[in-house]
């Protein structure tokens, strides 16, 4: 009964109502949106690489040797020899190796030197395998494949020429165009940065940087050079048993004919994102202040009805209503209205994602689930109703005081 007096108060003042509904769907909407986009981010940050076990390269620093090897940020400060690629790739506990060369660009996308093996065992997201979105692996010395982002951005085809640069700035005045690759082509999109990379043969990369001398020999007999790089930048490894891990990663570091340097991916990617824990705290500081501004307004709404509804609470003392029963009928309104806003944003915010979703993928790389009933959501829901009963309590006990003065009235 309580709740079917309380929904035909908030109806008969529809026009306050209503506004104070949109100002909460408003700020509950921003407030679930940052808290679901910050969760989705999250795992899309860490779905960057995965069953990936060790990345291994010149010690440099965790964070340092992550960002080129897997984000493609920054540069290495030296390179491990080629040996020590071969001795990792004939280990025990190694079940496959991808060899990772940087240093060149073209246009302002980095340029990696891999295998085949990049393709066969380079995983993503929740172990999901690259895909090509048209043509094949480079199987020739000069073919690439590109990323999704480069063939959107760049509006490259496969079969198109493209030239390679020296360094990575996005004007290089030491390009190679004595050997332009021709584009065999093109991977899906990953919302990762293989989306930003071109990716050649290892070969190739040792190829472009001969002189022009040795590259007319090549030209006219491949098997005349030695194509064999003399170092990696990185190299990332998968084992056959993970109870091998921290034993390899060990030896890794004590390894004694090259300064080699061992690290986990999912600890150093978690330290990374812990240094970008200000931001996303600072995102949801933003959206609780707006939420809060928003149930002010709800309970500055319930206050300026009290005087209105002074005949309203008269008759319900009439009826028998005991004071308590208005206290707890002006918190079943406040009640009703933010489950009533809670329940709209839901359903608009999954909408949008679900709208939008492809769009977003292709567009930033952003794989953001429409699906908004996560435990952390349901954990922001409890506290937004938490905090509007709170904030509440101010009309509601204001109600009481006059539903008082109403029977001390009556009785006089």
């Amino acid at each position: 009964m309580l709740v079917s007096v309380a929904w035909s108060s908030l109806r008969s003042r529809r026009k306050s109502v209503i506004l104070t509904f949109f100002s909460l769907l408003i700020s509950i909407s921003v407030l679930l949106s940052v808290e679901h986009i910050r969760q989705n981010a999250k795992e899309s940050f860490n779905r960057t690489i995965s069953a990936v076990d060790i990345i291994v390269g010149a010690p440099s620093g965790q964070l340092n040797l992550l960002l080129y090897s897997v984000f493609r940020m920054g540069n290495p400060t030296n390179n491990i020899a080629y040996e020590s690629f071969e001795t990792l790739s004939k280990n025990q506990h190694v079940a496959w190796t991808i060899p990772i060369l940087l240093g060149d660009s073209h246009r302002g996308s980095r340029v990696m030197g891999t295998n085949e093996n990049y393709f066969a065992h380079f995983k993503y997201a929740n172990k999901q395998a690259l895909e090509f979105a048209a043509g094949v692996p480079f199987s020739k010395l000069f073919q690439a494949v590109i990323g999704a982002d480069v063939a959107k951005q760049l509006k490259y085809q496969v079969g198109d020429e493209i030239v390679i640069a020296h360094g990575i700035g996005n004007v290089s005045f030491a390009k190679h165009d004595n050997t332009p690759f021709v584009i065999s082509g093109i991977l899906k999109a990953t919302g990762t940065p293989v989306d930003k990379t071109i990716h050649v043969s290892l070969n190739a990369i040792e190829a472009i940087h001969l002189s022009p001398s040795q590259q007319k020999k090549l030209l006219s007999d491949p098997t005349s050079v030695n194509l064999t790089p003399e170092s990696m930048t990185a190299v990332m490894l998968g084992l056959k048993s993970l109870m091998a891990t921290f034993k390899l990663q060990r030896e890794i570091n004590n390894y004694q004919k090259d300064q080699l340097m061992a690290i986990l991916p999912g600890v150093a990617m978690t330290e990374l994102w812990q240094m970008m824990a200000t931001v996303e705290n600072l995102l949801l500081v933003i959206s609780i202040l707006v939420l809060i501004s928003s149930l002010f307004g709800l309970s500055t709404m319930l206050l300026a009805s009290m005087q209105q509804r002074k005949n309203e609470i008269a008759v319900l003392r009439v009826l028998g209503a005991s004071p308590s029963v208005i206290f707890a009928l002006v918190l079943i309104e406040a009640l009703l209205l933010i489950v009533l806003v809670i329940v709209a944003a839901i359903g608009l915010i999954s909408l949008t994602l679900t709208l939008s979703s492809d769009w977003l993928a292709s567009e930033y790389g952003l794989f953001l689930s429409g699906n908004l009933l996560s435990i952390d959501s349901l954990k922001v829901v409890a506290v937004i109703v938490v905090t509007s009963i709170i904030t509440s309590l101010l009309p509601a006990i204001e109600a009481y005081k006059n539903a008082l003065n109403v029977g001390l009235s009556s009785r006089c």
